[in-house]
């Protein structure tokens, strides 16, 4: 009633009277719903109708303070401070302001100082272990949670943020170990069984993983996080089919997701049933049409079934979404290499070089397409190219034989021909395989013989 009048009185411009408990509740109610400026408006008039009420006046520093008005919010906090120097929501407001500057240690300070003021610390716990995340020191976060959790075991926003801190930490077995002490007193946590599931996944303990799951979905049966993370573990386990099972159930449970749609279809794929895995993925990028993963998938999979026109129309998208993953690039590459579209393997070899990926095969795919075309001047610069980083090779000084015998260079090409043969002499078939004409010369028969009879 006092919210309709309120609004009422906002439309009509007529003033009616509030109490000031009436103006905290419509402020607090405009501040729950997002509604800033009417809670600023609701905060105005309350002042005007009750200048001296202390808790309005805190609503207003809240209020400054979201705006980052923290000068203002400081000077009404002095003020504020004058009258009641022990009011627990004066530290509070302190302590935000402090933390909005980064000033973390100094909230602390003042969040501890509170709490000889406070009847019910467990929020001020809470903040004050928010003000030791920020800092990174996730011990002291960690025992300040605690305390939240001695008060309320089921205050799980603090179970979750101790949780965190193991695991930045590092210590998954401390978190096992205190998971367990929790669960004994509240076995019937959903929250806790997945949790201490999650600990037992990263250290990979599958089994004790799987039971934990087990556990938080027999307690609750439409916890979709439980199913999830069950899936994950029975894939680890190789229990496709099961895990297949679990992933359908979040889709029963809530609105398809394309991740599950993906673990579903990489499933089917480990149970050699690569058409349902496509059947799955392309669900997938249907409710995600930017999910490059699910196109890359696509693109393997296709890829592996010889059908390299599709896997060229899926790789196209992946790129179109990420031009700078260098695993794309080489892909479409090797795509176009099997279609025998070799300017654009040219370019996708090339535009991994240029991505900064200099693995020797990039440079030996790339050297091998340019010789194949005739342009033997550019598979020479790529080649010296990769000499640069890789100057032992022989795959690189086959070919640099090859490419400068063919440009006539025949005593530099004799060069690369012994360093190629004492690096790795069977390899040397290569040069058969890549430069037939180069390898019928009387000059490199006579090198590999004398070589083959060294080895001998």
């Amino acid at each position: 009633m006092s919210l309709s009048k309120f609004e009422s009185m906002l439309k009509t411009n007529e003033v009616y009277f509030f109490d000031a408990v009436e103006f905290e509740t419509i402020i607090e109610h405009y501040l729950n719903i997002g509604k800033q400026s009417l809670a600023k408006k609701a905060v105005q008039l309350g002042l005007e109708q009750h200048p001296s009420s202390i808790q309005l006046k805190l609503m207003k520093v809240e209020i400054l303070i979201f705006e980052d008005e923290l000068h203002e919010a400081i000077k009404m906090l002095s003020n504020i401070e004058a009258v009641e120097p022990h009011n627990d929501e004066v530290f509070i407001q302190k302590a935000i302001i402090l933390s909005k500057k980064k000033q973390h240690t100094e909230a602390i300070a003042i969040l501890k100082e509170s709490l000889q003021y406070i009847e019910d610390p467990s929020d001020v716990w809470s903040m004050i272990g928010m003000e030791y995340l920020y800092l990174d020191d996730f011990e002291n976060a960690r025992l300040n949670f605690a305390k939240c959790i001695e008060v309320d075991y089921e205050d799980y926003s603090s179970l979750y943020n101790i949780v965190y801190c193991f695991d930045m930490e590092g210590s998954h077995k401390d978190a096992i170990k205190f998971l367990n002490t929790y669960l004994d007193k509240n076995p019937y946590c959903e929250v806790a069984w997945h949790q201490l599931g999650k600990q037992y996944f990263e250290l990979g303990m599958y089994k004790e993983s799987l039971t934990a799951f087990d556990y938080a979905v027999l307690i609750d049966d439409s916890f979709i996080g439980g199913y999830l993370e069950k899936a994950k573990a029975l894939e680890e386990l190789n229990r496709y089919e099961e895990a297949i099972e679990n992933y359908l159930v979040t889709l029963e449970l809530d609105d398809p997701t394309a991740y599950a749609y993906i673990r579903i279809g990489e499933c089917y794929e480990k149970l050699n049933n690569t058409q349902t895995a496509i059947h799955f993925y392309k669900k997938a990028v249907h409710e995600d049409p930017l999910l490059d993963r699910g196109w890359i998938l696509l693109t393997n999979a296709c890829y592996n079934q010889e059908n390299y026109q599709k896997a060229l129309y899926y790789i196209n998208k992946a790129i179109h979404i990420d031009e700078a993953n260098v695993l794309y690039w080489r892909r479409y590459g090797d795509i176009n290499l099997k279609l025998n579209f070799y300017e654009e393997s040219v370019k996708a070899f090339k535009t991994c070089l240029s991505l900064d990926d200099k693995e020797i095969e990039i440079y030996v795919a790339l050297a091998d397409i340019l010789l194949f075309l005739g342009e033997f001047n550019e598979a020479l610069k790529v080649l010296i190219q990769a000499k640069k980083t890789y100057k032992e090779f022989a795959e690189i000084e086959y070919r640099l034989c090859g490419v400068f015998m063919i440009l006539g260079k025949e005593e530099y090409s004799i060069t690369h021909l012994k360093n190629a043969l004492a690096i790795d002499f069977e390899y040397h078939t290569i040069i058969k395989e890549l430069y037939p004409s180069v390898f019928e010369k009387d000059s490199i028969q006579k090198i590999i013989s004398s070589y083959d009879k060294a080895v001998q």
